[in-house]
């Protein structure tokens, strides 16, 4: 393992183009509300999951990302509401994340559905100098910083039985936190999102789901994701991906009744700064709770 301090002077360096990212995620495939407030509600259930991400193991001080959220649909399937926390934490910076989502579906005459949906809460920005070997501990770059941030995202979602299309902005508002001194960091830039997939049918019981995500954030390049994933039976899911052709990753998943796990082991490619593996576990519950509620859905 090695030491936090090394670690940091690395990842201090990466920090401005960090600061203006959202997390990373590379399960939104299965619980895409992270990245689009107008998938709330679009299961037609009581929805609720947890994951952990921990980039770089190996390193002290790595990037780690825990969420939560939850949504259910209410009224005939029309309206979703939802709830979502999530901590993001690398060296001494955190940064947590509440917030509510709501969404509004219109059925299209074609069968397809159209929604769209707003969210909206606060981001903590706190640094934690007790986390990192400090030479000198006056240091006032290193000074501990605490400040509450509003912020607003909204989506739009385009879904039928064979596809999906979404475009969203998780969070709109740019926000910066004071530094001391006339200087400021900028813990978030707005991200937008365009993801697409579609499935095809190998056989009666095998699906072949391809699908791609695109990132834009203002001053850094735009991050690609293409996964290609086989379900099984509709309960089990084994997949490959690639991130800017830089990182490679293995997804596997499987539904247990209303339960379904998922883990991701990802590599680095040639181009990547650290050689080390990243290792990301979710688990998610959906239930039929309501009489509108879609009582015969099989997996998620």
């Amino acid at each position: 393992m090695k030491k936090l301090l090394l670690a940091f002077i690395f990842l201090a360096s990466t920090i401005p183009a960090w600061a203006q990212q959202d997390p990373l995620y590379s399960q939104y495939f299965n619980n895409p509300m992270l990245i689009n407030p107008a998938f709330a509600g679009s299961n037609e259930r009581l929805y609720a999951g947890v994951a952990y991400r921990s980039q770089w193991s190996g390193i002290d001080g790595g990037p780690a990302t825990f969420n939560f959220n939850s949504h259910i649909s209410l009224r005939d399937n029309k309206v979703g509401v939802g709830i979502l926390a999530v901590q993001d934490k690398i060296g001494d910076i955190k940064n947590t994340q509440f917030g509510g989502v709501a969404s509004y579906r219109i059925t299209l005459a074609t069968g397809t559905t159209f929604s769209f949906g707003l969210q909206a809460g606060f981001i903590r920005f706190a640094t934690d100098p007790k986390a990192v070997n400090l030479i000198n501990s006056t240091d006032p770059l290193f000074a501990q910083i605490s400040e509450t941030k509003f912020n607003v995202g909204a989506g739009a979602l385009l879904q039928s039985e064979r596809y999906t299309l979404s475009l969203s902005a998780p969070r709109m508002l740019p926000s910066t936190v004071s530094q001391g001194n006339g200087e400021s960091v900028q813990i978030y830039s707005q991200n937008y999102y365009l993801y697409g997939s579609y499935i095809f049918y190998v056989s009666e019981n095998i699906q072949f789901k391809p699908s791609t995500l695109l990132r834009a954030t203002s001053g850094t390049p735009v991050s690609v994701d293409v996964n290609c994933n086989f379900v099984f039976n509709k309960l089990y899911t084994a997949g490959v991906f690639t991130r800017k052709l830089n990182t490679y990753g293995v997804l596997l998943q499987m539904v247990m009744s209303n339960y379904r796990l998922g883990y991701v082991f990802e590599l680095p490619g040639k181009g990547s700064a650290l050689n080390y593996n990243t290792h990301e576990v979710s688990l998610s519950l959906s239930l039929a709770v309501l009489q509108s509620h879609n009582h015969y859905l099989t997996g998620f």
